[in-house]
């Protein structure tokens, strides 16, 4: 139904996407800028930060293109229209992710596609079998676990009724965060998003064994391989704290 909503003005939607896409590649503008004055960002190159770049938005867009209208959980906590996902014969989680959804977001995608291509044609690698392998595997590992944030942060808004922009903090902050080497953060920063909040298998970890560059944290090489077993967990988690949090949830009592 939304597909069909939003393709009913075809120019509209064309302007729309075209719009989306030139607002987050203001990012990539910005680090463009940024390496007009230097030649390297904690020790990383334009070309690898663009691969760091196209790594965690392509990622972050198919994570958002699926799930990104979770954000109006919240309102439909406030407004009591939640208790009609409830009782309709499909899954709650599936109504709240087609909720609104927004073909435009296929701009982010397409924005951080093109950058990961011309990173992947400009870093100097010594590509192998493995190396090859391994960046399809991150762009998807990496959107499942952004996908588990996004529930995850569905299942707190349930507790707290209204923090659509605590869940942001988490998912638009963690793929900004991303986008940067983890050389220009402290170690303490850099263990809390590998253990605890592991957003960093997206695609530091990865890319590190890719490049041919130290590990953080000196971890070891086969944590390169990782990511798919590292966003198998933080689905599972997510999947309990979703469950926790339609078992809490006792309408708005209007």
């Amino acid at each position: 139904m939304w597909i069909r909503s939003a393709m009913t003005y075809r120019a509209s939607f064309v302007v729309t996407v075209c719009g989306n896409l030139a607002v987050t590649g203001l990012d990539f503008v910005g680090i463009l800028l940024m390496f007009s004055q230097v030649d390297a960002l904690g020790g990383w190159r334009l070309p690898e930060i663009a691969f760091l770049y196209g790594l965690s938005v392509t990622a972050f867009g198919i994570a958002d293109l699926v799930l990104g209208s979770m954000d109006v959980l919240g309102s439909r906590i406030r407004d009591g229209s939640f208790d009609t996902l409830l009782v309709r014969p499909a899954p709650v989680l599936a109504q709240i992710g087609a909720d609104h959804f927004a073909v435009r977001r296929l701009g982010r995608i397409t924005q951080g596609t093109v950058v990961l291509i011309w990173a992947l044609a400009s870093v100097d690698v010594d590509w192998s079998a493995a190396k090859v392998l391994l960046v399809p595997l991150m762009v998807l590992s990496g959107a499942v676990i952004f996908c588990a944030v996004f529930v995850a942060g569905a299942a707190f808004q349930i507790f707290a009724q209204d923090a659509a922009e605590v869940q942001n903090a988490f998912t638009y902050g963690g793929t900004t965060l991303l986008q940067y080497p983890p050389t220009v953060f402290g170690k303490d920063f850099v263990r809390g998003v590998t253990f605890m909040f592991p957003i960093a298998f997206v695609n530091w970890v990865p890319a590190c064994y890719v490049l041919g560059r130290p590990y953080p944290l000196d971890l070891p090489e086969w944590a390169a391989f990782a990511p798919p077993l590292v966003a198998a967990v933080c689905c599972g988690l997510a999947g309990l704290a979703w469950r926790a949090g339609l078992g809490s949830y006792r309408s708005t009592g209007s």
